[in-house]
């Protein structure tokens, strides 16, 4: 039975098919979720001066409709609207959904 070690955390689980579930992504740590920042992840940066990313893991709250820029991996600038949900888990991770910005 092939088992799964976290290099992170240590923790083992089981790897059947070296897939996680049907997803076809590469098994990961359900313990500490190995995780970038979003805002490296996804090149996520502000388009004011306040940081809706910093503020919804900060006082854990939502916050709908933020305009942001995302920046793609050819270097393209998008305006784009994130609705940011912060994850009440240990990890504290955070759900973020996107639409078009305006002028995009």
């Amino acid at each position: 039975m092939p088992i799964y070690i976290c290099p992170n955390c240590k923790q083992r689980s089981v790897d059947v098919d070296g897939v996680e579930g049907m997803s076809g992504e590469p098994v990961a740590c359900h313990s500490c979720g190995l995780g970038r920042d979003v805002r490296e992840g996804l090149g996520l940066e502000p388009a004011s001066e306040q940081d809706p990313v910093a503020l919804a893991l900060e006082w854990g709250v939502r916050r709908l409709g933020e305009p942001m820029i995302l920046r793609a991996r050819s270097g393209h600038r998008k305006p784009v609207i994130c609705d940011l949900f912060p994850a009440y888990d240990d990890d504290g991770g955070l759900l973020v959904a996107f639409s078009p910005g305006i002028g995009a």
